[in-house]
């Protein structure tokens, strides 16, 4: 079958472990992109995140950013869907969060938002490889609630990150009933954006946008966040670093992430023959 899309991951997934995009990957994403595909990052991250890779991504057009938050064109710099979490709720997320004194990180399309305290501990909160990027990145900020008052309807995910999953279990119960959807992204990190927006629900929208079947695309990723999208698309691929419960809902496991597994699954189901 030709599939028409590829939507993948970063952390975990087309990243190495040293965060790094290999060569031989990138020039992959330059071919399938030649050839006619459509190549999408499928992230939580926002575009401040992203920047670093601007020059391994000149063949990722789209991107179904901000855990499916926002649906962005990249070439033409716009935003083709939007989802931000409102404004109530960022307050009990913030509320909750401080209540554990976990890390608070605020993303909005283009910025990063976290204290100074916590940027300076994020290895206490299991963050510590994503140190030297947020302390380039981040908008500094010790009032959350001021920003978001300041800054209205731009807030589209909110992460916490816990110090321990005890701590991580109790912020769960405090807001499994605000109708929000909830992942785990990483080990003790609750992310939280509006009822019904995932990385899955991102991908439909996209295919809406290019008039394609999303079976006619194949995701790839590792992580909580990227159930649904895995199991939503034509075929869904874990990496070999993945956990259990990706693996299982996947269509096919690949390489992990410091052996070009997202290169594998290109050339398992991109092939041209």
């Amino acid at each position: 079958m030709k599939y028409k899309l590829l939507a993948f991951d970063m952390d975990g997934t087309i990243l190495t472990s040293d965060k790094k995009i290999t060569p031989a990957t990138a020039a992959k994403l330059a071919e399938l992109s030649r050839r006619g595909v459509y190549v999408a990052v499928s992230t939580g991250r926002a575009l401040a995140e992203l920047a670093a890779y601007k020059k391994e991504f000149q063949a990722v057009r789209f991107g179904v950013i901000l855990s499916g938050g926002i649906v962005y064109d990249f070439a033409d710099k716009k935003v083709l869907a939007s989802h931000p979490v409102s404004e109530e709720m960022v307050y009990k997320l913030i509320d909750a969060g401080l209540a554990e004194d976990a890390m608070v990180h605020l993303l909005t399309l283009d910025k990063s938002i976290a204290s100074e305290r916590d940027i300076a501990r994020m290895a206490q909160v299991g963050m510590g490889v994503y140190q030297s990027m947020f302390d380039k990145i981040c908008v500094r900020c010790d009032d959350f609630k001021k920003f978001v008052r300041e800054n209205p309807g731009e807030v589209i995910k909110v992460d916490l990150y816990h110090t321990s999953s005890e701590s991580l279990n109790r912020t769960v119960d405090r807001v499994k009933n605000y109708g929000l959807n909830l992942v785990f992204a990483e080990a003790t990190n609750l992310e939280a954006s509006p009822a019904g927006i995932s990385k899955a629900s991102g991908l439909i929208e996209l295919c809406k946008i290019l008039n394609i079947d999303v079976k006619d695309c194949v995701a790839i990723g590792d992580a909580g966040n990227d159930l649904e999208i895995i199991e939503t698309a034509g075929v869904g691929v874990a990496m070999g670093n993945a956990i259990d419960e990706v693996k299982k809902v996947a269509d096919y496991v690949t390489a992990d992430n410091d052996h070009d597994g997202v290169l594998k699954a290109i050339e398992r189901f991109f092939s041209e023959e």
